[in-house]
């Protein structure tokens, strides 16, 4: 369903969409020719979930109101939506080397010339093997704002990305399936028994988050401990739901030492996980900082459009 929605009649002339369309979810934006925001809509259907030629039909659903003007509507999108499974293939940039490269862009094939859709490739890595679509438009928008950053960018999710960056390149990257664990442990372990119920316990969080980062064995021989502790001395859900988290970011942020001590990091997010890394970060004595996702990837695509924009004149 459309999230903050706006089609009022008074949309100016020369808009244009921004389209982050992932595994699970597509998040489109509407924008004006001068990059103000129009509207934010967001639709369930992710790639798992569409044909190749499914991703036009829902492209044109949702920007319906935005069509038949007699003016073609362009469309920048990154993710999912430029795999082998998805729209079509935009092959991975390599990496080392710039997160954007405009000769490397892919034409999406479209029924009617009202649709222009131009899509990013995402980025992969030859060794330690490794690929992402999606967060490397995060890291081009924030190198965008900060083209001279020397540093590590972390990027919070199901599967976290870690993102050494210098001189506006990506020089290397790693990935973390902290999220992806948390929730198989969370779903379909014994540990689910300890989790059942409602609220967070920050105090828990830090506390476990701190133990794991000097130790990363913690979270081996601490993870049934939660579910003892429940049973022995009736810890609550709040409690073990954050220990687990605690132990799972803190373990991720100790291994990942190597790449962010003595070095600038940000952490580019949203929602809850985004605070919960910048603290343990801070905790464990990291200089960083934070950046909305949405904001980076609007001025990524933003920045494309344009671009595009000046080699069509």
């Amino acid at each position: 369903m459309a999230e903050d929605c706006d089609t009022t009649a008074d949309t100016p002339a020369g808009v244009w969409a921004a389209a982050d369309w992932g595994t699970s979810n597509l998040r489109l934006w509407v924008l004006s020719c001068d990059d103000r925001l129009l509207a934010r809509i967001g639709d369930p259907r992710g790639m798992l979930t569409l044909s190749s030629n499914g991703f036009e039909t829902v492209l044109r659903e949702r920007l319906s109101p935005w069509l038949g003007t007699g003016q073609r509507l362009a469309v920048v999108a990154c993710g999912m939506v430029g795999a082998r499974q998805g729209w079509i293939e935009a092959p991975y940039l390599p990496t080392p080397g710039r997160p954007i490269e405009m000769a490397r862009l892919r034409r999406a094939p479209v029924s009617r010339d009202d649709l222009d859709v131009t899509i990013l490739p995402g980025m992969a890595q030859a060794e330690p093997a490794d690929v992402m679509r999606g967060e490397e438009t995060q890291v081009a928008g924030h190198l965008a704002a900060e083209p001279h950053f020397d540093g590590l960018i972390c990027l919070p999710g199901t599967h976290t990305k870690w993102v050494r960056c210098r001189n506006g390149r990506v020089e290397r990257f790693r990935t973390c399936m902290t999220g992806e664990f948390y929730a198989l442990l969370a779903g379909h372990s014994v540990l689910r028994h300890a989790l059942e119920g409602a609220g967070w316990d920050d105090q828990a969080f830090a506390d476990a988050a701190r133990e794991a980062a000097r130790h990363c064995g913690a979270v081996i021989d601490g993870l049934f401990g939660i579910r003892a502790s429940s049973l022995l001395t009736g810890t609550s859900a709040a409690q073990s739901r954050a220990r687990l988290s605690g132990l799972l970011i803190g373990a991720e942020i100790g291994t990942m030492r190597d790449e962010w001590q003595d070095r600038p990091i940000v952490v580019i997010g949203s929602g809850r996980l985004t605070p919960l890394y910048a603290r343990v970060l801070a905790d464990q004595g990291a200089a960083v900082a934070t950046v909305d996702a949405e904001a980076a990837t609007l001025r990524c695509l933003a920045a494309v459009h344009a671009q595009l924009r000046t080699e069509a004149t």
